[in-house]
């Protein structure tokens, strides 16, 4: 005989359901993330650099508000669930030119925000003259940050670049059909776009509470992700997690000896507004201190980009 379950139990197994993904909110992502930059950058020893990423993620807010990207065609989403792959894949993906219209609204609004150094006004003067005279260069810039390459990459430029781009893809990710996404995806990727995570989070409340989801770099959507396991390898036996010692227990790196690679992990139960991408910028004494030790990071911050003549 089949038991009927009362209320109390049924609510608990409800609780216990683990989400796959997490889609952004239109309203909240960027918002929250400037919101969290301005905190971090009190007393940061590079609080110059995140008050100015404040003044562009303010302006990803902005230009999210209007944003319609042309979503992906049927063809292609049931092309990706027969093969498993993301269905917005940024790489390879036949951009719009809707997404350079974003990246002159975004340099445009840093360039008026109050307190600009020059020297990022005069990046935002040198990325505005390639939207009006090399448009090309621009989308060969686009295509190395999406693939994290190095070579030939202006670090002063990328991080508006990607930023436009983030701007883009979010806005895609937000009004897609979670229902439409392949059953398994490639391991360590964003299964909407394909892109690598730039940290993981431990989060609270509700069916999240204690689970571990993988950041996207690219769109924000966040993918559930077993703890203790290398998100970069899946090694269980050689992952470890640092610190400093005396700074927030919030943020560690968790690092694997079988790759050598780390990626940091923020848990919501010891700082409740940790918010990936500000968080992992504004902690850089970790990475240094983690690259000391001998580990490479997997992935990198999208507002911070290290080109190869750095």
């Amino acid at each position: 005989m089949q038991r009927i379950l009362p209320r109390g139990e049924i609510e608990a197994l409800d609780h216990n359901a683990i989400p796959r993904i997490t889609l952004p909110e239109r309203q909240s992502v960027f918002a929250a993330r400037a919101a969290r930059l301005r905190q971090l950058a009190d007393g940061n020893p590079v609080g110059d650099y995140l008050q100015l990423m404040a003044y562009l993620v303010d302006a990803q807010h902005r230009a999210l508000q209007d944003c319609t990207a042309p979503p992906a065609s049927e063809d292609r989403i049931s092309l990706a669930q027969a093969h498993g792959m993301p269905p917005l894949q940024a790489i390879g993906w036949p951009r719009d030119a809707l997404w350079r219209r974003i990246l002159g609204q975004l340099l445009d609004d840093v360039s008026r925000a109050p307190g600009v150094p020059a020297e990022a006004i005069d990046v935002c003067a040198a990325l505005r003259r390639a939207l009006a005279d090399d448009p090309e260069s621009l989308e060969d810039l686009a295509q190395a940050v999406l693939s994290e390459q190095d070579e030939g990459v202006d670090s002063a430029a990328a991080p508006f670049v990607m930023a436009a781009l983030q701007v883009y893809w979010t806005d895609l990710a937000n009004r897609f059909d979670p229902k439409q996404l392949p059953v398994a995806s490639p391991f360590g990727v964003c299964p909407v776009c394909g892109s690598l995570p730039v940290a993981s989070i431990v989060r609270v409340g509700g069916q999240y509470e204690g689970y571990r989801y993988l950041c996207c770099s690219l769109c924000a959507t966040q993918w559930h992700m077993v703890r203790v396991k290398c998100s970069h390898c899946e090694d269980v036996e050689k992952v470890a997690y640092q610190s400093i010692e005396g700074r927030t227990p919030a943020i560690k790196a968790e690092t694997c000896d079988n790759c050598h690679t780390y990626r940091k992990i923020f848990y919501q139960d010891k700082d409740l507004y940790v918010e990936p991408v500000a968080d992992d910028l504004a902690s850089l004494m970790l990475d240094v201190l983690v690259g000391e030790a001998g580990y490479s990071r997997s992935s990198g911050n999208p507002l911070l980009w290290h080109g190869a003549e750095d």
